[in-house]
């Protein structure tokens, strides 16, 4: 059976007698095969030059990084840092590419060595794999490291927006206070007595319908009406504060709120749990560090005072 190369005919006989459908017909025997036939490098080569384009890229991506960031470039460390920034950088490109490619490469590669008289270069092939596998597995290794550090900052991003939040409400409050001498009586008239502020942007406004009342709590000093010198009663707790006449603004009897507590949600956006945050007299702390005896950071509102 032969089959012309001209139209694909198959038919029975020599092709140096001609097709029987088309007529082609060859000039002569076929060359026969060389005596010594040179094995090809071309798979070798596609090897070796990705593995190099690999660790190339992933170097100039580490050099550009050292002179963004400002790293010092005779500093071990400050190349360590650099190529945590490269590696997350290339974390969404390099790595899918470095998995195509070496699945390719081991391909290549197990038939050079399985194929060595057709395929050389099996040395620069095998330098070319290790190269690819080598960045693929440092930009791994660089990621890894640097993950608990990046879970540590976004845990604090996140306690900054809530801690802004925090002071936010601070502010108004001392506000109040600084306006009124005093501060709101109690849970009930909390977000109407803050209202009587003035509010030109509507930053009031908009942090008081995110207010819960329920978490705050007031405190007075009790002073005398005479001249005297006043007794005061720290740490005294008032509640159910009725005012006598509604166009005043000092509350009667010499009561005079000067501290409080005000509790907020925390992540669950619920309050009452271990993760709710307080403010107490202008000091930020969460509830679960006050269990365990940790110190509040300072927030008070009187700091931001010229």
């Amino acid at each position: 059976m032969t089959i012309c190369p001209c139209c694909g005919f198959k038919f029975q006989g020599a092709l140096t007698s001609g097709c029987t459908f088309c007529g082609a017909r060859a000039v002569g025997e076929p060359l026969p095969k060389p005596a010594r036939e040179l094995p090809s490098y071309g798979r070798s080569l596609a090897v070796t030059v990705g593995g190099s384009l690999i660790v190339l890229f992933f170097v100039a991506q580490t050099i550009i990084a050292v002179f963004q960031r400002g790293f010092s470039p005779f500093g071990f460390w400050s190349w360590v840092a650099a190529g945590e920034t490269a590696a997350w950088r290339l974390k969404w490109v390099a790595l899918p590419v470095l998995f195509v490619f070496l699945w390719i490469a081991l391909k290549l590669y197990r038939s050079i060595r399985e194929q060595p008289a057709r395929f050389c270069g099996l040395k620069h092939a095998r330098r070319g794999l290790l190269a690819s596998a080598v960045v693929g597995l440092l930009i791994a290794t660089l990621i890894g490291i640097t993950v608990p550090a990046r879970l540590r900052q976004r845990q604090m991003s996140i306690d900054a927006a809530s801690q802004a939040r925090l002071y936010t409400y601070d502010l108004i409050l001392f506000k109040y206070k600084k306006q009124f001498k005093s501060l709101p009586p109690d849970q009930a008239s909390l977000k109407e007595e803050l209202a009587k502020l003035p509010d030109p942007d509507g930053s009031i406004a908009a942090a008081l319908r995110e207010l819960d009342p329920l978490g705050y709590q007031p405190r007075a000093e009790v002073a005398a009406v005479s001249g005297s010198k006043s007794n005061r009663l720290r740490g005294v707790a008032i509640r159910n504060v009725s005012y006598t006449s509604a166009t005043d603004d000092t509350p009667p009897g010499g009561l005079s709120f000067t501290n409080y507590e005000l509790r907020l949600p925390g992540e669950d956006k619920i309050l009452g749990n271990d993760d709710d945050w307080i403010i107490r007299d202008g000091v930020i702390s969460r509830v679960s560090d006050i269990a365990k005896g940790g110190v509040g950071r300072a927030a008070s509102a009187e700091a931001l005072k010229p």
